[in-house]
């Protein structure tokens, strides 16, 4: 989940997608890359630095095993963040593969979790960078502006010079548009900049400004348990299901409610 600007939902997007995907059944990781810490506090963690946390693996202080914790979804875990990953960004310069210290340390796991989601910093610094030698596939959270625009191309930039550099199989996942207001004429116009742009990658899914979406935070719950019924809890299922359908995976979710349907009781006359 990548940036470089701030406040366009970021961690909202992280925190909420990362709860869809458990509840449609994969086991899910959730590793806060940001100093701030949001993503841990808006998951109900409180902030404790004697806690091990990612800073501890990326100095290899502890495993990924060893650091992560249950949340209130049962198949998602939380890599927690923590204050100290301000200074990793010094003290990992003069350390032996810097940029691949975050991927060597998920490897172990990568087999047990579908999906891993890195909430990255709104900045381009060497916690970002470990996070796209890390990745498969990056998720652009942006509003409908025109600055957005332009902070796109950049981003662009970084990832071509990133996976020629360090990830060859680095590719952008898609373009999501965050507080969407389709009433605006402004809103309309940078949507069909994008689709020219992007293509395909310019997710069908738009998630809409939702107070409950802003308010779930501060009761340190994803919106999906702070309230399924919303708008944003709506928003943020259909996003999980269409990257499961751009990927090839079927939802066990789904798939056991198919089942469950297949198996019940048939009356007359039957459907054919």
């Amino acid at each position: 989940m990548v940036n470089q600007k701030g406040g366009v939902g970021k961690t909202t997007t992280a925190i909420n997608l990362a709860a869809a995907l458990a509840l449609e059944g994969l086991p899910t990781l959730l590793i806060d890359c940001d100093p701030q810490s949001n993503t841990t506090g808006g998951l109900g963690v409180p902030r404790d630095e004697s806690r091990l946390s990612i800073y501890d693996v990326l100095m290899g202080l502890a495993t990924v095993d060893e650091a992560r914790l249950a949340t209130e979804v049962a198949s998602l875990a939380l890599l927690p963040g923590s204050k100290n990953m301000i200074g990793a960004n010094l003290e990992l310069v003069a350390q032996e593969r810097r940029e691949f210290r975050l991927r060597e340390a998920i490897a172990p796991v990568r087999s047990t979790y579908p999906f891993i989601v890195l909430d990255c910093p709104p900045a381009l610094d060497l916690l970002t960078l470990n996070a796209l030698v890390a990745a498969d596939g990056l998720l652009v959270p942006m509003q409908a502006e025109y600055f957005a625009l332009e902070g796109i191309a950049e981003l662009m930039q970084t990832l071509d010079r990133v996976s020629q550099a360090f990830n060859p199989s680095l590719a952008l996942e898609g373009v999501l548009l965050t507080m969407y207001d389709d009433r605006t004429n402004l809103s309309q116009q940078v949507t069909e900049n994008l689709k020219a742009f992007f293509s395909d990658k310019l997710l069908t899914t738009t998630i809409p400004r939702n107070i409950r979406l802003a308010e779930a935070p501060s009761h340190g719950k994803p919106v999906q348990l702070y309230d399924s019924r919303s708008r944003g809890a709506e928003a943020y299922s259909a996003l999980a299901l269409e990257l499961l359908r751009r990927n090839g995976i079927q939802s066990p979710r789904a798939k056991q409610q198919t089942s469950s349907t297949n198996n019940g009781p048939r009356f007359w006359p039957y459907n054919k």
